[in-house]
């Protein structure tokens, strides 16, 4: 049976499991734009060409060197962005129970996440940051405003949900996910606080699960990198561990831990992810790009073939979509292969559509990849 063969019958027959199962999701929020950069403009509105890749946007900014430029964004939409916000709400699609804490307006709920917080409890502890996205055929450029996210901080949490409150949360969740360390300057004190004044507190239980997503650290030093990692491993001691990367963030980690390169191959992947993985001590480590991806766990390694298509409607929030994916394989108790699967779908459907799938909308999007008919 293949791969998505395989994923179809487990999600059908383990489609109510999911509805049982509660995640709490933070600690960001951000409103993004997504545009598109106007290279040649023909008329109003939409008559325009636009630049098509990051290389060609990078010539034309090269280019302004020592004179100046004058650029068009052509906003596309304003949607609710952010790894928690765009996590939670693909869980949520999908039948779990999510509660997301984090940057999402003060004194009331921003607007983008209006939506967002009829099919989730939403707990908001500052305003959103500011994204604007600049899409291309081939990858894309966040430019964020960050300033609010100082606000951020263990304190803050308990305070807006209740330090009695947030316990009752964390002892009934089933996967807690920390996201976006590098863009919350708190981060690593509030994974720090979590280690050493919150966990202890809670329940013993084997099923509970949680899930990192970095966010690029690119602009994090080397000694900060290491630091939060060390702390990311300790969560092992109250749960299991899933580290979610992209190819350049792993490659990132592996340098910095001093490992030898690896190939963007199948075999490469599989490697760097059970490098880290052995390393850090965690449970499973995962490596993705956008046509493939690969985890390394206590059993061995996986890969699968992704879903890529070159015409996708939108690919801000693709990679929190594919941890969505896989974190709900983790709930329903699927091996590595089969969540990676499952977040290969789930990132596959948002791509092609900008919206998160159901249940159904997965169980649809994996009966056409079972059967070649995918676009």
């Amino acid at each position: 049976m293949s791969t998505p063969a395989r994923v179809l019958s487990a999600v059908q027959s383990a489609s109510r499991k999911a509805a049982a199962k509660h995640a709490l999701i933070g600690f960001d929020g951000f409103v993004d734009t997504i545009v598109n950069v106007v290279d040649r403009r023909s008329g109003s509105g939409e008559n325009f060409t636009a630049v098509p890749t990051i290389t060609a946007f990078a010539r034309r900014i090269d280019a302004a060197a020592g004179r100046s430029t004058n650029i068009e964004l052509y906003p596309r939409m304003e949607k609710p962005g952010g790894n928690g916000p765009l996590m939670a709400s693909a869980l949520a699609a999908a039948g779990v129970r999510v509660t997301l804490v984090g940057s999402l307006g003060a004194p009331d709920i921003h607007p983008a996440f209006s939506e967002l917080a009829t099919r989730c409890h939403v707990i908001s502890l500052c305003p959103p940051g500011l994204t604007t996205a600049l899409e291309f055929r081939d990858g894309k450029v966040m430019l964020g405003v960050h300033a609010s996210l100082g606000a951020v901080t263990l304190p803050a949490i308990e305070a807006a949900m209740g330090a009695d409150s947030f316990l009752r949360h964390l002892s009934g969740c089933d996967l807690i996910a920390p996201l976006n360390w590098t863009m919350l300057p708190s981060m690593t004190e509030i994974l720090r606080g979590l280690c050493d004044d919150v966990l202890p507190s809670l329940p013993a239980t084997k099923t509970r699960h949680f899930f990192f997503d970095l966010c690029d650290p690119e602009k994090r030093s080397s000694s900060e990198l290491i630091d939060v990692l060390k702390i990311i491993s300790r969560f092992t001691t109250h749960g299991r561990v899933t580290l979610g990367l992209n190819f350049k963030e792993a490659s990132r980690i592996a340098s910095d831990l001093a490992f030898a390169g690896r190939a963007d191959s199948p075999d490469g992947m599989q490697a760097l992810a059970a490098d880290i993985r052995g390393d850090l001590g965690l449970g499973t480590v995962i490596v993705h790009t956008r046509r493939a991806a690969a985890a390394a766990d206590e059993k061995g390694t996986a890969y699968v073939d992704g879903t890529y298509t070159e015409t996708p409607l939108i690919s801000t929030g693709a990679g929190d979509h594919f941890n969505a994916g896989y974190a709900r394989g983790l709930l329903l108790d699927l091996d590595s292969e089969a969540c990676l699967a499952l977040g290969c779908a789930t990132s596959g459907h948002y791509v092609r559509t900008a919206s998160s799938p159901t249940a159904e909308d997965l169980e649809n999007f994996l009966t056409r990849w079972k059967d070649g008919t995918l676009d």
